[in-house]
């Protein structure tokens, strides 16, 4: 897809049927999606082979709007201000009417968000008028792309599109810095240099959670449901909440992640379901939920193992 109005105007028609747009940054070439859409968000980790719903980096075009999405501690609005737009993302405290698709976020209260320094990004977000989930655009476990090209050799047949903005300046991913009170971490090391971050933070970055933690850094642990799981059930017990797949008789009370027995629709509904599965539990006072067998096979593998 061309770099011109009409290339951008083509690819936010796209971003907002919940399909797949391919954008340059300044690091690397995002597989872009629309972060409020569960449906967009799970055809990322479809295109990409992705075998865990890890947390995903949040694109936005300005600081407004990321201050719309996150809380900013002292020390993270030092960095955002001086080091964005650039290749810097930022793991901070979700606002809960931040509108963004839990599988996004993986279940988390926090949200990793970076501001791209590239002409045809920012572009792209501000005619969007949202935030993009924009991962590397690359099969999961590929070497990252940096030009147009290295993205159809990856997902061609996968994704609606890619606008062509050249070859990356940087090249590589960004560097991600979470937060403990005024303490900045170090979560990913990336194309910004340590030295620049310390300077302005003032002080060393904690680098410990690089023994523990992988990209893009999230801390603390995935969303779990109160009441326990039961995999692999053929329906429910006397005191269980149903979590169907399938088409299989309705059976309740409960809820299916997928009548028709399509994974995609399954991983844009995990989360929601989870936790109004939860809300079920509690509200009839039952402490389990059963959960039909999903096929461990394409997003099968990545909904069996948050489950």
């Amino acid at each position: 897809m061309p770099d011109s109005p009409s290339g951008i105007r083509s690819a936010v028609e796209f971003l907002r049927a919940d399909v797949l747009v391919a954008f340059p940054t300044e690091t690397v070439y995002g597989l872009g999606a629309d972060a409020r859409s569960d449906t967009a968000v799970a055809r990322v980790f479809a295109a990409k082979g992705r075998p865990t719903f890890n947390p995903l980096i949040v694109h936005v075009a300005d600081f407004d709007m990321a201050e719309e999405i996150a809380f900013f501690p002292p020390p993270a609005r030092r960095l955002a201000e001086a080091l964005w737009p650039g290749p810097l993302t930022l793991v901070l405290g979700k606002r809960r009417d931040a509108g963004l698709s839990d599988l996004a976020t993986s279940g988390l209260d926090t949200v990793a968000l970076r501001i791209p320094a590239h002409d045809l990004a920012g572009q792209l977000l501000r005619e969007f008028g949202g935030p993009l989930a924009a991962p590397s655009a690359n099969p999961s476990g590929a070497v990252s792309p940096t030009r147009a090209d290295h993205v159809l050799d990856g997902l061609g047949g996968r994704i609606s599109a890619v606008l062509d903005g050249g070859a990356c300046q940087v090249g590589l991913e960004s560097t991600i810095i979470g937060f403990d009170g005024d303490t900045g971490i170090l979560l990913r090391p990336g194309g910004l240099d340590l030295g620049v971050i310390e300077t302005v933070l003032g002080a060393p970055l904690d680098t410990r959670a690089l023994r523990h933690v992988n990209a893009p850094g999230q801390l603390l642990s995935h969303y779990a449901p109160r009441a326990g799981l039961r995999l692999e059930a053929t329906g429910p017990g006397p005191a269980e909440v149903w979590l169907g797949f399938g088409p299989i008789a309705a059976l309740r009370p409960g809820l299916n992640l997928s009548p028709s027995g399509d994974l995609v629709e399954a991983a844009a509904n995990l989360f929601a379901f989870l936790r109004e599965a939860d809300t079920i539990a509690t509200r009839t006072g039952v402490t389990r939920i059963a959960v039909a067998p999903v096929p461990m096979t394409g997003l099968g593998l990545a909904i069996n193992d948050r489950l």
